[in-house]
């Protein structure tokens, strides 16, 4: 399976693996699955930080890089097509974020990994729900 991690799914991974369901952390650790993590998690890692909702213990760049280094996974870069995606989609509210991530997952036929009920219930793409 490929699967497209979700931002908080990501950090979870590595912080707090306890939050994850054991259904995700055997979906996370199986050699037979294809990570994916957008540069969209990134970015909203970063502004997670700035905000002081995350406290890396040294800079917010060096602790980026450290943290996209630590899982295994592919680049789902940000293109024009995702950009147009994201606005199609059929969802319940208008995070970017979350409908860019949504798009990635749909381009690119990705299983988005997310504990967000608004992403759960889509039937645009396929989804991995963290309960």
């Amino acid at each position: 399976m490929r699967l497209l991690l979700d931002t908080h799914i990501w950090l979870r991974a590595l912080l707090e693996s306890e939050r994850l369901s054991a259904e995700v952390r055997a979906a996370l650790e199986s050699p037979d699955n294809e990570l994916w993590l957008s540069s969209v998690s990134v970015w909203e890692a970063s502004i997670l930080a700035e905000l002081g909702r995350l406290s890396p213990a040294t800079s917010t760049s060096d602790w980026l890089q450290q943290m996209v280094a630590a899982i295994p996974r592919r680049e789902a870069p940000l293109t024009r097509e995702i950009a147009m995606m994201s606005r199609q989609l059929s969802l319940p509210h208008q995070d970017p974020a979350d409908r860019f991530l949504a798009a990635t997952a749909r381009v690119h036929d990705l299983t988005l990994v997310t504990a967000d009920e608004r992403l759960q219930h889509s039937d645009e793409f396929a989804v991995l729900a963290n309960r």
